[in-house]
């Protein structure tokens, strides 16, 4: 039954993909995935008394049956190398940097949206990048 549905609804995607494509001469920008986050600007906050920089990815909604499948929040100086924190489902991605008083923060990152559990191969989103001279 499961994969009944499953090769319907992939026929049905494919069938309007090819509906669309025949008929469209301007192609649209591509548009968000079955889900929605939100991705934060860098800002500062307070970690057990240490300044710190963080920015989070928020999932904020999904389409008919799909469900957020992961977050990734990702964190850097200009011009530097940074680091990324990964959330699963509906949780909130967060990822921190210590701060640098005068200092240029770019906030990046992705979420993920799925049907089922097991794919493999979900919807994405791009985010950013967000810019802030904290």
């Amino acid at each position: 039954m499961l994969r009944a549905v499953i090769a319907l609804w992939v026929s049905t995607v494919a069938l309007a993909g090819m509906a669309s494509v025949a008929t469209a001469h301007a192609q649209p920008p591509p548009q968000p995935g079955p889900c929605s986050f939100t991705l934060s600007p860098p800002q500062v906050v307070q970690v057990s008394g240490v300044d710190m920089v963080t920015a989070t990815v928020v999932p904020a909604g999904c389409l008919g049956m799909f469900e957020p499948k992961f977050g990734v929040a990702c964190l850097h100086v200009e011009g530097g190398p940074g680091k990324c924190a990964q959330s699963r489902g509906h949780e909130t991605a967060q990822v921190f940097e210590p701060y640098q008083p005068g200092t240029t923060y770019v906030s990046s990152g992705r979420g993920c949206g799925a049907m089922f559990d097991f794919t493999t191969d979900p919807n994405c989103q791009l985010l950013g990048p967000v810019t802030a001279s904290l």
